[in-house]
């Protein structure tokens, strides 16, 4: 073995997309490459040793914004102990401000942007001469039926236990400031019949979890319906077997035809991801997002009500010209809407992403260090900002965690924002806290608010009962939402 590719993943769980796309892409270096992934939170010096366990001429990194610090001590360490090792970096965190980074200058090499290409043609000059000159190779962007598909390098062990990362398109035509996709061109589709052979293929291998990373997927709704129909044939063949596939959907496209499509999956079979960020108005204009909110709270009112879809709806607070109130009549239509999770994120400057040029005019202040997220702006200074922060971790463990079901329709009333930001504050003087929370105890402080709320104690304890009865785990925290959605979306900017 002579180039290893590795990456941090935020979890065992996650099995990285981008590295399976480099090794099948390795073309006569294939046999002389191998995977190995690791998780964050491991010792670095075990990290080290078990990378030069296996002799490797080439290491290549894949960096994200989960995992940019650890994999930095992680190169550091390798280059004192292992100079002889050639580091190549890929991914999206050192794809743009390259120059910048610490990691960057302990490295020998890095590829920006899409490493299909040249990753392999890097590794072959490196071992074969002549030797590279630049440092930073720039990622070139091959027709899309030139990329050799991944999905033959899950294992039969991946399939088992970890989520498998699909993509049937790359790239994004909107421009959403926030967003690495905003410096997409336009979206690149794969050829649609190899990549139902993959799906096919890794069906019958035993794969039921499908998380799809196409940032756009119902733009086309042909192809959407095609993919649609595949699961559904599968389903419908096998109705004991249940699948699972999770889509983003752009929010104000949802035309009948698939509406008819999504109307006849089963309960447990589809989950959207939605991104909504912001109903205001004068704030998408700002970030150059362009939606139809009518259309985008129509839509997600018609999944509500005529299908059997989990929705994951996304807000960010912390945008440019976005202050408290607004954001609050936001997340209030949002609840109004019905949707099962409303995934509360704080802004995060990504790097290269346009949002920064409106750091001075809207008093943007972000944290130097990962995963940047903004700290301030002129519309929400510090402690309100760190209020939102608490809120946002609080709404996951009660609300978005699903257990606290008929509990938090009483909690939130008719103020769902305001009444909520009161028992976040008033959870965070009780407790100090807003991690390792046991589940008991939150099922406790909870009932204990209804209770300073108003309501009596022998129904606050019902109500609880009937969330919470059977389901005590005196050493478990309570399951948050997903909180690797946005890691997950960065698996669209493929690593090295």
């Amino acid at each position: 073995m002579t180039i290893l590719l590795s990456t941090l993943n935020a979890r065992y769980t996650h099995a990285s997309l981008g590295l399976r796309y480099l090794l099948a892409n390795m073309g006569p270096l294939a046999q002389q490459t191998r995977i190995q992934e690791f998780v964050i939170g491991a010792k670095t010096s075990d990290l080290v040793e078990r990378i030069l366990a296996h002799g490797p001429r080439i290491v290549g990194f894949g960096v994200y914004i989960w995992n940019v610090e650890e994999t930095t001590r992680l190169v550091a360490l390798l280059k004192r102990v292992a100079p002889q090792v050639t580091i190549v970096l890929g991914g999206p965190e050192v794809s743009h401000e390259t120059n910048e980074q610490e990691i960057v200058k302990l490295a020998d090499y890095v590829v920006t942007g899409w490493g299909d290409v040249t990753f392999p043609k890097l590794c072959g000059e490196i071992l074969n001469g002549p030797k590279p000159l630049m440092k930073v190779h720039a990622g070139v962007q091959p027709p899309m039926a030139d990329i050799a598909l991944p999905y033959s390098l899950y294992s039969i062990d991946d399939i088992a236990h970890r989520t498998l990362y699909v993509e049937a398109s790359r790239g994004c035509p909107f421009k959403c400031e926030f967003c690495l996709s905003s410096l997409d061109k336009t979206a690149w589709p794969f050829p649609l019949d190899a990549f139902l052979e993959e799906m096919e293929s890794l069906y019958a291998r035993g794969a039921r979890l499908f998380k799809f990373v196409d940032r756009t997927f119902n733009l086309n709704v042909k192809t959407s319906l095609r993919i649609m129909q595949f699961f559904l044939d599968k389903i419908e063949a096998n109705p004991d077997d249940p699948v699972y596939a999770h889509f983003e959907l752009v929010p104000d496209h949802l035309p009948e035809a698939l509406k008819e499509s999504i109307a006849k999956f089963p309960p447990g079979a589809l989950q959207f991801e939605i991104g909504i960020q912001s109903f205001n108005p004068e704030v998408q204009a700002l970030v150059s997002r362009r939606q139809d909110n009518a259309k985008a709270a129509d839509n997600i009112r018609w999944l509500t009500e005529h299908s059997t879809t989990h929705l994951h709806v996304d807000l960010i607070a912390g945008l440019p010209g976005e202050d408290v109130a607004s954001f609050a009549r936001g997340f209030d239509q949002l609840v109004g809407l019905g949707a099962q999770e409303i995934q509360f994120g704080i802004l995060k400057r990504l790097r290269g992403t346009p949002i920064i040029r409106h750091t001075e005019p809207f008093g943007m202040v972000y944290d130097p260090y990962p995963p940047y997220t903004v700290l301030a702006t002129n519309a929400i200074d510090f402690p309100t900002m760190q209020r939102l922060v608490r809120f946002a971790r609080y709404w996951d463990l009660v609300a978005n965690s699903g257990r606290f079901a008929h509990s938090t329709r009483v909690l939130l009333g008719d103020a769902p924002f305001e009444n909520f930001m009161a028992f976040s504050d008033w959870m965070f003087t009780k407790t100090d806290a807003t991690h390792r929370i046991a589940l008991e105890k939150l099922a406790k402080l909870v009932q204990e608010w209804l209770q300073l709320r108003g309501m009596p104690r022998e129904e606050a304890a019902a109500l609880l009962a009937s969330d919470y009865a059977g389901k005590v785990d005196h050493h478990a925290a309570p399951k948050a939402a997903p909180a690797a959605v946005a890691p997950v979306r960065q698996v669209r900017h493929l690593a090295a």
